[in-house]
Parts: C-alpha cells; sequence; structure tokens
C-alpha cells in the first residue's frame, strides 16, 4: 500500500468510526491502528472519555486531536524502561505533534473542541445536557462535521506517522509496523 492510499484510508475509516459508533478519540485511534494493522486495546481503552472536549466537557482539546496525539506517541514516545531520559523521542514526538497542531489550527483556527464547534456549526454546545447535545446530533454532529474533523485528523496523523517512519530509513513495504512500536 503506498502511503497516499494509507492516508486515504485512515481518513475512510475515520469517518466510517465516527459516524457509527461515535467517540472521536476512539474513532481517531481505531482508524490508525486499522490502517497499521496494530490493535492495542489499552490505547484505544485509555481514549475512552477523551470525546466532546475530554468528558463532553467540550473546553478541553478536540477528541480527534488527542487520539493522533496519542497515536503519534504510541509510534514515536518516550519508553518506560527510558523514562529517565530520551531527549530524542521526546523531540521527535513533539515535532510532530506541532506539526499535527499546525495543520488544527490551519483547518478549524484551534484545537480546542468547543471552539471547533463554533466553526462547523456557527455556535458551542453544551454536551453534558441532553436537549443541547441532541441539537449537536441533529445538526449532523455524526454526518458531516465531527466525522470530518475524524477524518482528518486520522488522515494527518497516518500522514506524519508515515513521513517520521521514512525520515528514519524504514522501508514501509517491509515494515511489520507492531514489530517498529514495541
Amino acid at each position: 500500500m503506498n502511503k497516499k492510499r494509507y492516508i486515504q484510508r485512515a481518513s475512510e475509516l475515520g469517518f466510517y468510526y465516527e459516524r457509527t459508533f461515535h467517540g472521536c478519540a476512539q474513532s481517531t485511534i481505531a482508524a490508525i491502528q486499522d490502517v497499521f494493522k496494530i490493535k492495542y486495546d489499552f490505547v484505544f481503552k485509555a481514549a475512552s472519555s477523551f470525546g466532546g472536549g475530554i468528558g463532553r466537557m467540550t473546553d478541553g482539546v478536540c477528541g480527534g486531536y488527542a487520539g493522533a496525539v496519542m497515536m503519534l506517541s504510541l509510534f514515536f514516545g518516550r519508553k518506560r524502561n527510558k523514562f529517565e531520559d530520551d531527549k530524542i523521542a521526546r523531540i521527535k514526538t513533539n515535532r510532530l505533534v506541532t506539526k499535527l497542531h499546525n495543520k488544527f489550527l490551519e483547518e478549524y483556527g484551534t484545537i480546542i473542541c468547543r471552539d471547533i464547534h463554533k466553526k462547523l456549526f456557527g455556535r458551542t454546545f453544551n454536551l453534558c445536557n441532553i436537549k443541547d447535545r441532541k441539537i449537536f446530533i441533529n445538526n449532523g454532529a455524526h454526518t458531516d462535521k465531527c466525522t470530518y474533523v475524524v477524518a482528518n485528523s486520522s488522515g494527518w496523523c497516518t500522514e506524519l506517522i508515515l513521513d517520521g517512519l521514512l525520515e528514519k530509513g524504514i522501508n514501509l513495504e517491509k515494515i511489520k509496523f507492531s514489530d517498529y512500536i514495541n
């Protein structure tokens, strides 16, 4: 599978998972995991409450952004056995997260959930309020709003992962991705 196809497939899966199952962080993670044929349930599970700007509060980061940051960290982040000092891993991961952050700023002007809602819907929502959540859903949250945010996040993250691997000289045709992140 070539680079463009990985990115396209991640975007398609992210859109599908958000539309079908909801949960922007987990949808982003699932899409990227499926594209790279890796499944770490602990990573997926750890993202359970990142949707809706963290716990549906909307004042935190976008779940799609958070899920992508988690996946970049899974691939390139500091490992526990190097906890005391692995500056190279932290620098590389932070550089990739900065690129993701800049893509969000270019597209949405923010990484904050409620501010993305304001841009997409023209208003913010209190997702802890049942009436507001119904309006949010009825106005396309899971059909053509948050679904595209997750699609973008999944595609952007996949591109950054591939670029990071290529930068290290990894042959994408021969790599077993699960071996690389262990």
